[in-house]
């Protein structure tokens, strides 16, 4: 391999890499220890971790998942299950994400939707692409009130594949400043954005589509579609995350992929379709297989060949325990326990939200310098200090509420506030 590729070592391979991070010494590898010896050691390492009220979001979400959930997803027919190449002796995971995908489409009111990527922001950046691959433009638009996370990786995609990605300052916590151009590929609109503030979807994508291009549809907090309406888009991204897995220190979760019937040849990932056997019984198979690895590669539509498809099937257990109430009920709740923490936090001194826009569940707020190490010392996780990646937004903190928290929880971090 090494000769054909013409370098001399394996250690050429990584001369892209910064010597920073490369490991050029031995590891520090302790002595073993017995399986007892372990677990103890392991407990007492856990004891070190501070547990206790969080108002952290920015993009993972703390949400209510029915017990039902994990049993249901440990059958061994889904969590042993890889990509389902053979239908006949995968039917049960076929039909589990066929639902997914008709759960998706409900949610984001579009018409078809691919069966999970690998998460909220690769799938946006995959639909970037899908969006020049329709429209034959090369220039992506967006505001800063998108997920900087989200913008990183974009950026990395539009640079290794010759799109201009033109990011475009926010004046007031909203994208409604983009202006398409004749070279616009797709505007992409956050909603609710990355300041909890919600877009007028309806109205950036009539500015798209007279300029004859695309609008993405960003959704990252996803039971926001239990209350709010869906982003009015030719193409419909989330994360689903919040449906049905934990946070569990940000991962793992999945990318939802949703656009018009018309688009679904460009649409990457894989696609679950229903027909019938020769007997005329109802059946699934994977249908346009002309992606990634499998069939017809040369004509892929993405070069990515990770599905969360265990991710995406407990998403769509989740939703089919709690309903569509029980959707709508905890999307309810996490805006009425936001309006209340911020009415409450906006009462004290030195305290005001940062945009007077209308918000789901986050909101930001400028507070006294110091604000966030004094909460944080009293033992509650305050929220996403916005200074990190927005250096104008000084001693400005982002909470979040779910519907997991108590009225006890919201008055402690008034009072840790005050």
């Amino acid at each position: 391999m090494l000769e054909y590729l013409g370098v001399s070592g394996v250690n050429e391979l990584y001369t892209d890499i910064p010597d920073g991070v490369l490991l050029n010494r031995p590891l520090k590898i302790p002595v073993e220890l017995s399986e007892q010896e372990l677990s103890r050691h392991m407990r007492e390492v856990s004891s070190n971790n501070v547990t206790g009220r969080s108002f952290l979001g920015a993009g993972c979400y703390g949400h209510y998942v029915p017990a039902a959930v994990d049993a249901i997803i440990s059958r061994s027919e889904f969590y042993t299950a890889y990509t389902p190449y053979q239908a006949e002796v995968s039917q049960g995971v076929l039909q589990a994400l066929f639902e997914y995908q008709s759960m998706m489409c409900e949610l984001t009111n579009q018409e078809v939707c691919n069966a999970t990527m690998y998460d909220g922001s690769t799938a946006l950046a995959e639909a970037c692409v899908m969006a020049h691959n329709i429209i034959k433009r090369n220039e992506i638009m967006v505001s800063d009130t998108l997920h900087p996370d989200y913008r990183a990786v974009l950026k990395t995609y539009c640079e290794s594949g010759g799109l201009k990605l033109t990011v475009v300052e926010s004046k007031d916590g909203s994208s409604d400043n983009i202006t398409p151009t004749d070279e616009t590929a797709a505007v992409i609109v956050q909603s609710p954005n990355f300041f909890g503030c919600l877009e007028d979807t309806a109205k950036m994508k009539e500015k798209a589509n007279i300029k004859g291009a695309l609008m993405i549809g960003c959704v990252v907090e996803a039971t926001s579609l239990g209350l709010i309406n869906p982003p009015a888009a030719d193409i419909t991204v989330c994360d689903g995350q919040a449906f049905g897995n934990p946070t569990s220190f940000g991962g793992p979760s999945f990318g939802v992929l949703a656009t018009n019937m018309k688009y679904v040849r460009n649409l990457p990932g894989r696609l679950v379709g229903e027909t019938v056997d020769t007997d005329g019984n109802r059946g699934y198979v994977l249908t346009l297989q002309a992606r990634e690895q499998h069939i017809r590669r040369e004509k892929a539509t993405s070069n990515i060949c990770t599905s969360e498809s265990l991710c995406g099937i407990a998403a769509a257990v989740h939703l089919a325990l709690v309903g569509p109430k029980g959707l709508r009920l905890m999307a309810e709740g996490s805006h009425r326990n936001a309006v209340y923490l911020a009415g409450r936090l906006c009462e004290l001194k030195g305290f005001s939200l940062v945009h007077k826009r209308p918000f789901y569940n986050e909101f930001l707020l400028k507070c006294p310098n110091g604000t966030y190490d004094r909460i944080l010392d009293k033992g509650i996780t305050p929220g996403f200090l916005a200074e990190e990646r927005y250096h104008n937004l000084k001693d400005c903190i982002l909470f979040c509420t779910t519907e997991m928290h108590r009225k006890s929880d919201l008055d402690a971090m008034v009072e840790a506030a005050r």
